[in-house]
């Protein structure tokens, strides 16, 4: 499946908007609102490479500035600023694409915004989250105590991990997930780092940089395979 081109799409704020990019596949059999970490924006490619790939396994996105990386701040946005606008996101994907299966998340720190905005109140219609990279913690400062709203959470979970994510030890990751119980699954991809790029060494094809390219491909492929899996399983009858 071919994926379209994004359409822009302005998300209206309380205060304000933001913007917004659409990808919608044709026959799409559901749709993620994507929201991207605290370090870089919706277009990041990361962003893109993933919304491409998911609309070839048909799975629309939208993914969404946050307001404080709409005015080109370094600054992340206060928890209650970022869960608005995962709200807005979501209503707006909603109304968009109406009849499609919703799910929500992100890249790190827009995955763990949107798990806190569920945890404070359901996120309308949205029947799952999924995590690209869920930042347990600070590099370097093992700690399970961001993941601590995660219990009130009452939809399906998908937390995608590389295992060497310095900023999810999986020796605290692994049993926090666990005590979720059913609703919670962890996948995790051997090698992969926060970002899911792949140790240069062991690249499977390719010399110096182009094999680190090509493993990083295959790992997002990957990634993405047991996202588009999960979301089919957990989006229920059509």
């Amino acid at each position: 499946m071919t994926a379209p081109a994004p359409r822009s799409v302005p998300i209206p704020l309380a205060e304000g908007r933001v913007s917004g990019l659409l990808v919608v596949p044709s026959e799409a059999r559901a749709a993620y609102v994507f929201a991207h970490g605290a370090g870089a924006g919706m277009t990041h490619p990361f962003m893109a490479a993933a919304a491409t790939g998911l609309a070839e396994r048909g799975i629309a996105t939208l993914r969404f500035q946050f307001p404080a990386m709409e005015r080109g701040s370094r600054r992340v946005d206060p928890p209650s600023v970022a869960q608005a606008a995962v709200r807005a996101a979501v209503a707006e994907a909603a109304r968009a694409l109406p009849g499609l299966a919703l799910f929500a998340g992100g890249k790190s720190f827009g995955g763990r915004m949107s798990s806190q905005a569920q945890a404070e109140s359901p996120l309308p219609g949205v029947r799952g989250l999924a995590f690209f990279g869920f930042p347990l913690h600070a590099a370097g400062r093992p700690s399970a105590e961001r993941g601590a709203h995660l219990a009130a959470v009452d939809v399906p979970m998908l937390f995608l991990q590389g295992s060497r994510d310095e900023l999810a030890s999986l020796e605290l990751l692994e049993p926090l997930v666990a005590g979720l119980g059913s609703r919670a699954r962890l996948a995790v991809f051997a090698d992969a780092d926060h970002s899911f790029h792949v140790r240069a060494r062991t690249a499977g094809r390719g010399p110096g940089a182009l094999a680190g390219q090509t493993r990083d491909a295959e790992m997002l492929a990957g990634v993405l395979d047991a996202l588009a899996a999960w979301m089919e399983k957990s989006r229920g009858p059509p």
